[in-house]
């Protein structure tokens, strides 16, 4: 088929004898770019048309991606075998003209391979990220190591590629051979210049091996919280819940301590604490808690409890626990608790709201006190328990002090 080929390309030759060799080496060598580019956009048009579901769309998106790659490959491939039909190039030019060729070819090999690896992993992670688990441990542990080692692979393509590309050269083969043989020194500045990024790389694998974090988890970092949002092979970006970034790098997380709320699970248990008077009737304000925690959408159902914690010489402090499915709706359900049970007291049992109480001594013994108690207000005398003065009703006679004030 080759001899065909390169017959042809004679044939077609012998009809441009009237020109120059070197131009109708040329211009034969640009009608084969032209022609084989059209064919394999016509070839790459007809495919994308067949209509696919299911798997059939990964192929297409890999088609789609990976047109202009391959219409180069092909296209190098043509004009690589019609280089014994230009005699109108030297030898030398006819040598330069391959090396590049391969050159290219082996960058646009490592291309594609790229860009294939990329859009499979990124079907697998869209089919997994659409199930319906809100909290799937092993999702987002799929979707960390996949990121994390994707990067650290499509690097190692890059390198290993341009690596491959270059030795295609002879004088770069050789520098290449001489510096490996004599690496003592240059290796050691090397290593030395480029540690930080070494050790982000190996942390990078560390992480996606050993899974301290993982995308979407929850951390605390200098006092804020944060999503991972993205785990590359040198750095992590963190977002916070006002929608700013920290930028960490990823070394950070194996040489440093840091919280993980969602390491194992999602849920979490939120506490609220009340500041309350001694005169706080608990039994009554447990019962009210009980009614409000049942009241709760956000209340997974797990965990609640009400305690006296701590008390000091103004107020007892009060711990409410409750457990939700996740930090977020942990912060909305302790929210939502502070709201209805300070309602609920100042309603129905203000005295267990907290208040400032201070004592009148004398400055001698045997003295009055000063101020008097008359002079800071005036005696209220409040109706019994039970007694509700409507609009009509008047305070009964003994509610009304001395002096006519009520």
């Amino acid at each position: 088929m080759k001899q065909q080929f390169l017959s042809s390309l004679f044939i077609f030759r012998a009809y441009f004898n009237w020109l120059p060799a070197i131009v109708v080496s040329v211009l034969m060598l640009a009608l084969l770019a032209g022609v084989t580019f059209y064919f394999s956009k016509l070839l790459s048009t007809m495919i994308l048309r067949i209509p696919s579901k299911g798997s059939g769309v990964v192929i297409r998106n890999i088609i789609v991606a990976m047109r202009k790659p391959v219409r180069m490959m092909m296209v190098i491939i043509v004009v690589f075998s019609a280089l014994p039909a230009a005699s109108g190039f030297s030898y030398e030019t006819i040598d330069v003209l391959r090396k590049i060729l391969v050159f290219t070819f082996i960058l646009m090999v490592g291309y594609a391979a790229i860009i294939a690896f990329r859009i499979m992993t990124e079907a697998y992670l869209n089919r997994i990220s659409t199930r319906e688990q809100s909290d799937d441990i092993m999702i987002r542990t799929h979707q960390t190591q996949i990121r994390v080692l994707r990067r650290l692979i499509e690097i190692l393509v890059g390198i290993v590629t341009v690596a491959s590309a270059l030795m295609t050269f002879e004088p770069v083969r050789q520098y290449g051979v001489s510096l490996f043989a004599s690496a003592g020194a240059a290796s050691l500045i090397v290593g030395l210049s480029a540690r930080g990024l070494l050790t982000n790389l190996i942390a990078g694998v560390q992480i996606a091996i050993t899974q301290p974090i993982r995308m979407e988890d929850l951390i605390i970092i200098n006092g804020d919280w944060a999503w991972v949002e993205e785990i590359t092979s040198t750095y992590v970006v963190l977002r916070v819940w006002d929608w700013r970034r920290h930028i960490v790098p990823i070394s950070y997380f194996l040489e440093n301590r840091f919280e993980n709320w969602t390491h194992n699970s999602a849920a979490i248990i939120g506490v609220v604490f009340l500041y309350l008077d001694y005169q706080a009737p608990m039994d009554r304000i447990r019962g009210f808690l009980q009614e409000i925690i049942k009241t709760c959408p956000l209340w997974d159902g797990k965990v609640f409890d009400c305690q006296v914690a701590d008390c000091n010489a103004q107020v007892m402090t009060i711990r409410i626990i409750a457990s939700a499915r996740n930090a977020l709706q942990s912060w909305d359900l302790r929210c939502d608790i502070r709201e209805k049970i300070i309602e609920r007291m100042k309603a129905e049992c203000p005295e267990a709201l907290p208040r400032s109480r201070f004592a009148m001594v004398p400055p001698e013994p045997g003295s009055d006190a000063w101020p008097t108690a008359d002079m800071i207000s005036p005696p209220i005398h409040r109706p019994p328990p039970g007694a509700y003065l409507g609009p009509g009703d008047t305070m009964p006679p003994s509610a009304v002090d001395p002096k006519g004030s009520a």
